[in-house]
């Protein structure tokens, strides 16, 4: 779990949004809970005016649901809507990919792999949250290299309604080990700049993250909230 962030430095509009997605994502809130303004305040020690901007901010991105006569709920969605909202992402983060290989310059790929390294180094430390927060840029790197702001657009909207689901399926040791497998093969098919390789790549990788996500909600284990913060299990070594 991320520190506390120090409120008296920075933007404190862009702390606050950061520590409230924070708390959305790795389930400190939990999917369908109405946002308590006085234990958000308290906990992150600004007035309603900065958390109520941070709120209307992350619905706008769809981590969140302004509901009429219940306020902000932590967004939670269905089964199906997992099922849509994946089949829309593997579409997206296949052509960003494609279009990066083509597009981004030598910089951005170095920019990318040394964030892959960075996440191997939390994976190493069994670092979820780091790990995590590594993942989501490295994602959006690729999908900023494409050079394209519509896809940009809608890959970020239908992404912030999953972030969360998305965070829990690396809580499994074993399916934690083959996300980073894929993204060893994804960072040397960009540097390669094999389009047709990393759009591919992409797509099965959203496919498992949708099947990770879809067996979670089966087993009712994808909405729970986490007693401690979120660390994996290790898979076991082969005898």
């Amino acid at each position: 779990m991320a520190d506390i962030i120090d409120l008296t430095r920075g933007a404190l509009h862009d702390q606050v949004v950061q520590r409230l997605r924070t708390l959305l994502v790795e389930g400190r809130i939990a999917p369908g809970a109405k946002l308590n303004e006085r234990e958000l305040c308290e906990q992150l020690r600004v007035s309603r005016t900065p958390l109520r901007e941070a709120i209307k901010r992350l619905a706008a991105e769809g981590l969140v649901d302004l509901l009429p006569n219940r306020g902000a709920v932590a967004v939670r969605l269905d089964a199906a809507a997992v099922e849509h909202a994946f089949e829309v992402l593997a579409a997206l983060e296949g052509l960003s990919g494609e279009l990066a290989a083509a597009r981004a310059s030598d910089a951005e790929i170095a920019e990318i792999r040394a964030l892959h390294y960075e996440m191997l180094a939390c994976h190493a430390r069994q670092d979820l949250s780091g790990y995590y927060r590594l993942n989501a840029r490295i994602h959006a790197a690729i999908n900023a290299a494409a050079r394209n702001p519509v896809l940009t657009q809608h890959y970020a909207a239908i992404n912030a309604r999953v972030q969360a689901l998305r965070f829990r399926t690396n809580q499994d040791g074993t399916k934690w080990q083959r996300a980073v497998k894929e993204h060893d093969a994804m960072v040397q098919a960009l540097a390669a700049r094999d389009g047709a390789a990393l759009r591919a790549l992409l797509v099965q990788h959203l496919q498992h993250k949708r099947d990770a996500v879809l067996q979670l909600m089966a087993d009712g284990a994808a909405y729970q909230a986490p007693d401690k913060p979120a660390r994996p299990v290790r898979p076991r070594n082969p005898a």
